[in-house]
């Protein structure tokens, strides 16, 4: 019998072989899985840029190989002509304005749709006889849980399919959704049905930014639209508890989301006559127009030789969004600090209440009415924006050395609305007493509505521009990872409100405000370095560097095809 101090002769080098044996193996493990997953990404890069050349009618002297697409051998492969008007980067202004205009709304409806039943909770209880206080917040997070499934296979999925259908028929049923919460018999049925309708509402989130990708080329344009695009969405939320505050009072909770109902009905009308914006989907379109006045025409697509397989589909397009939470430090850290932000704001929809109703004894419908401070600062974050742009071109146009890099293009912005946020959460914490007016702790919403949509219109656009092809994914991944805050969080809103009090709990939230606002400090410092060892990034970058390059062969080509046939005519007039 060996006692529990004692080693066997023999067994401790025997013990430590296993143990070493068993943390290679670990290490092995996780060695191979780090490379699969680097693998596929990097096929994921080539095949989107193979693609993208195609698209745009580069030379290749390295065309991929008959496997990667199928049958490929004497079928012509239509691309964009130079200036083509049916390209997306090439439509009028007022017909990209328009889109901006029509995506705008969907995100109104879909945020909107998060808080609508806000102020109308406490109604809907009593009439259905639920009691439990923890129950008061399933409604918004049920929803918010749809906004964590649904981007991770809409965000990808319109990278694959196309943006226009899936957006409009995901919007059709929301809308369907939305009806049925209205007629809601019970509280279960009531929570199943917001989480569908949280799922569909969650496509807008996830592939506007691709849109805006597909009709706007250029940085800035694209930077500016984004920026009117993240105000709308902050303008969904405040918006909702207005409706269901004074509707809950007087003509009745249901009346809520009969209004959400109707105004997702007028939005429709502009969502039919939305058009596809994704490159692969239209050219696939005209090479099947082509074909159809002339079956003989082998003209096909690049989109269409593509191998479109389940396999694929899974390991590359609806793996992305996870992918790049696991393997980029960018996306990673950009999502923690989003998902802390967006978790706070939608705790305010639980600590709004407990500071208005409860310290001040405001009613619902005003309750609702001290979250337009927040909308009012989010506006002004736009001039904000707007005048930083015009500082960056201005260094851009002087060649100054730091206008150069990547993290000064958008992430500034976040190192001025980081600390706005912070201020405004000890703002809001300390000065929320009965002595005080409701009005002072009513205007913290300013500074925190400026720094949450500074911190994410700069977060989102550098996210959207580093990753370029796959801003959809990488929106998506955050989109989901704040949408698991925004669910557990608010959880503990009532008890930690009711344990810290008002200033206990904002200072909390403060403090880790604070700690994850060096976020965009350390991009700036760093950034060109997490970059630089990004091996998704480092694909990426490669393969559109080979892209401009053969991009600019091309142009010399046509320049010397056109010098030639100038000389060819003077010749033939003399």
């Amino acid at each position: 019998m060996t006692s529990l101090g004692v080693t066997q002769p023999g067994l401790g080098p025997q013990l430590y072989r296993e143990h070493t044996n068993a943390s290679r193996r670990h290490e092995g493990g996780l060695s191979h899985f780090a490379e699969l997953v680097q693998s596929i990404s990097n096929q994921d890069a080539e095949a989107r840029y193979k693609a993208e050349e195609a698209d745009n009618r580069l030379p290749t002297d390295d065309s991929p190989p008959s496997s990667q697409f199928q049958g490929a051998e004497g079928k012509t492969i239509i691309s964009w002509e130079p200036n083509d008007k049916e390209n997306p980067y090439n439509w009028p202004k007022w017909r990209k304005n328009l889109i901006l205009v029509t995506t705008m709304m969907t995100v109104v409806n879909s945020t909107m749709g998060s808080a609508l039943p806000s102020m109308a909770i406490p109604y809907m209880m009593k009439e259905w006889g639920v009691t439990s206080e923890i129950q008061s917040v399933l409604p918004i997070s049920t929803y918010l849980m749809g906004y964590v499934f649904g981007p991770i296979v809409w965000g990808p999925l319109s990278e694959h399919i196309g943006r226009r259908n899936l957006s409009v028929g995901c919007f059709m049923i929301f809308m369907i959704w939305t009806l049925a919460c209205a007629l809601a018999p019970n509280w279960p049925a009531m929570l199943v049905f917001r989480y569908f309708v949280g799922v569909c509402a969650s496509a807008p989130i996830a592939v506007v930014t691709g849109q805006l990708a597909d009709i706007y080329n250029d940085t800035v344009t694209r930077g500016r639209a984004m920026s009117w695009f993240m105000v709308t969405t902050i303008f969904g939320p405040l918006l909702a508890p207005i409706i269901s505050g004074f509707c809950s009072t007087s003509i009745g909770w249901r009346w809520s989301f009969w209004i959400g109902l109707m105004f997702a009905g007028l939005t429709l009308i502009l969502a039919l006559f939305l058009p596809e914006t994704y490159a692969p989907v239209l050219l696939t379109r005209r090479a099947a127009k082509i074909r159809k006045a002339d079956p003989k025409a082998q003209v096909y697509a690049a989109a269409e030789l593509e191998p479109h397989d389940i396999k694929q589909l899974v390991t590359r397009v609806l793996t992305r969004p996870i992918r790049m939470i696991l393997t980029e430090l960018i996306v990673t850290a950009t999502c923690l600090y989003l998902s802390l932000v967006y978790a706070i704001f939608y705790m305010s929809f639980q600590a709004f209440p407990i500071i208005f109703q409860d310290v001040y004894g405001l009613s619902p419908g005003i309750t609702g009415l001290c979250y337009l401070p927040i909308g009012i600062g989010a506006i002004l974050a736009l001039p904000v924006f707007f005048s930083y742009d015009h500082i960056l071109l201005d260094a851009q146009a002087r060649g100054a050395p730091w206008s150069k890099q990547e993290e000064y293009r958008r992430v500034p912005l976040a190192t001025l609305g980081g600390p706005l946020f912070v201020i405004s959460l000890f703002w809001l914490g300390w000065s929320a007493r009965s002595d005080v007016s409701f009005v002072v702790p009513m205007l913290a919403g300013i500074p925190f509505g400026a720094g949450f949509m500074l911190i994410f219109m700069a977060l989102l656009n550098y996210i959207t521009d580093a990753y370029e092809i796959f801003a959809a994914s990488a929106n998506a991944a955050a989109s989901s990872c704040r949408s698991v805050f925004a669910v557990v969080l608010p959880l503990a809103t009532t008890p930690m409100f009711a344990r810290l009090g008002i200033n206990g709990a904002c200072s909390l939230l403060g403090g880790l405000s604070l700690v994850m606002c060096v976020i965009p400090f350390i991009f700036i410092w760093k950034g060109e370095v997490i970059r630089s060892r990004s091996k998704f990034c480092i694909a990426l970058r490669e393969r559109k560097l080979e892209m401009e390059r053969k991009a600019e062969e091309q142009q010399r080509r046509r320049e010397r095809a056109a010098a030639s046939r100038g000389i060819l005519d003077d010749k033939e007039t003399i």
